[in-house]
């Protein structure tokens, strides 16, 4: 499994005109891709690894960089399999490592009941549907992560 995760100060996702997910206030966003060999154990790590990682500023108290377990912050979480597209070679991408939507679908709802098993408040986008996207990136501050 393959997420970019960004930083932010809010973020939504809007479908066919409604807004389907959002989170308010300082959080991530995260893009999840899934390729064919994934299964509930990546789903489980990366769900660990999205809600301990340290990508936010340390505290007045003196400790280190803090995660959304730290802080009690959510998460925006949304499939993308784009995330596994191959541009090496021609002008348009290729899409055969992305997972097809029966295998990706339940493991990104995975990853969400991990994160929600945590303790994450978690808001999501809608599986196949054409999204848009915005959010308020902090810092800027984007990281690639694999498990």
């Amino acid at each position: 499994m393959r997420a970019v995760v960004q930083r932010v100060d809010g973020a939504s996702v809007v479908v066919d005109g409604g807004t389907v997910g959002e989170i308010k206030g300082p959080g991530l966003c995260v893009l999840v891709g899934v390729t064919h060999t994934d299964t509930e154990t990546e789903a489980e790590r990366l769900a660990r690894k999205l809600w301990s990682v340290r990508l936010f500023a340390p505290g007045d108290d003196g400790e280190g960089e803090r995660s959304c377990s730290d802080l009690g912050l959510p998460l925006l979480v949304i499939s993308q399999f784009t995330l596994y597209g191959d541009t090496r070679k021609g002008r348009r991408p290729g899409w055969s490592a992305a997972a097809p939507g029966a295998v990706a679908e339940p493991l990104v709802a995975e990853v969400v009941r991990q994160l929600r098993a945590l303790g994450a408040e978690v808001a999501t986008g809608e599986f196949g549907a054409q999204m848009r996207v915005s959010l308020t990136n902090d810092g800027p501050f984007t990281v690639l992560l694999e498990v």
